[in-house]
């Protein structure tokens, strides 16, 4: 057991259990059936991470991302990130290695760390199985390498994704973008999943048209007025959410 793990366990409250297993829809037929909680809260669970991820490979990685236990997947995806992001800063000190052998067909040495964090990521979504793991873990990596380069794998996922969480992943990434005022590919991609019969995907579809809209609310109100009357009530919801109480009632009213 690696590191991550044992410092994940030592802090596990049983007392949380209860609550996380219902606020995550862990019963018969909910999104997150049959997932298992430690009781730990993300602060908790950051902290931990902060203290361990140097010390962890792609081999730890993956044993995280294996578990049975939804924190531990989490903090296998948030060291993750930190490799990510300390890699792109050319930080020195960082473990992880390019030639043991449980990665070394699927990240082969010659790549650079970063774009090995981003293969792992990519073949390890049957792991990020929660709007929690997709929405803490997709856009600070994946939105990140994706800043600069061409982004057709989002609206893949978006598009062909094999799981709601895949499809959530296409559309939370644009949120780096929308940060860097970039706002075409998020509307793009609502665009693809906009009927979609999810509520989880409705949620993302309206929040990132909000974020979008805090950016450019002319471009926001430009999308939402052909497309308002038709679209779920939800995902519209979300989007209004930051306009004024006259503009939102006329979207409201136009379903």
């Amino acid at each position: 057991m690696n590191r991550l793990m044992q410092d994940m366990l030592a802090v596990a409250d049983s007392s949380q259990v209860t609550g996380l297993s219902r606020f995550f829809k862990t019963g018969p037929g909910q999104y997150g059936e049959g997932d298992k909680f430690l009781g730990i809260k993300v602060p908790v669970t950051r902290e931990v991470v902060k203290n361990a991820w140097r010390e962890l490979d792609f081999v730890d990685l993956d044993e995280c991302l294996r578990s049975e236990y939804h924190e531990i997947r989490l903090a296998g995806l948030l060291a993750l990130i930190q490799i990510f992001s300390h890699a792109r800063k050319g930080s020195l000190g960082i473990k992880v290695p390019v030639t043991r052998e449980v990665v070394t067909e699927s990240l082969p040495a010659r790549l650079s760390l970063q774009q090995q964090c981003v293969d792992f990521y990519l073949a390890h979504t049957d792991a990020i199985n929660n709007w929690d793991l997709v929405d803490l873990s997709c856009y600070p990596l994946l939105g990140e390498w994706l800043l600069d380069k061409d982004r057709s794998l989002l609206y893949e996922l978006a598009r062909k994704g094999k799981t709601i969480w895949e499809q959530r992943i296409g559309m939370v990434s644009t949120m780096t973008f929308v940060r860097h005022g970039q706002l075409n590919d998020t509307f793009a991609i609502a665009d693809i999943l906009l009927h979609h019969p999810h509520d989880l995907i409705q949620k993302a579809v309206g929040w990132l048209l909000r974020e979008a809209g805090k950016r450019d609310e002319r471009a926001l109100i430009s999308y939402l007025e052909p497309r308002a009357a038709t679209m779920p009530r939800t995902a519209l919801r979300y989007a209004i959410e930051k306009l004024d109480d006259a503009q939102r009632k006329v979207f409201l009213e136009a379903q």
